[in-house]
């Protein structure tokens, strides 16, 4: 069971990096039709919508991805919680 809570929380970690990159992306300029940018764009819209849905921009500033990489990185404590309590009940 442990080996279930690293690869969970390698992959929050994984996605909480291309967060912080699509954020980064947002303060320079790039090439939205590179490969890698689509990707990063492609993976993290989805999630990303939930919370422009909810946190409207203010002015020109948009903070819904800090609210979304907040929120994430509290889904990721409760799961990885959750996990933890069922490998107790297990042992």
């Amino acid at each position: 069971m442990s080996l279930i809570r690293q690869a969970v929380s390698v992959a929050f970690e994984v996605y909480s990096w291309i967060l912080i990159i699509r954020i980064l992306l947002s303060w320079i300029r790039h090439n939205p039709y590179q490969p890698i940018i689509r990707f990063i764009y492609e993976v993290t819209d989805p999630y990303l919508r939930i919370f422009r849905r909810i946190v409207p921009p203010y002015g020109a500033v948009d903070f819904s991805p800090i609210v979304a990489f907040f929120v994430l990185r509290i889904i990721e404590w409760i799961v990885i919680r959750i996990l933890h309590y069922i490998t107790l009940a297990f042992i």
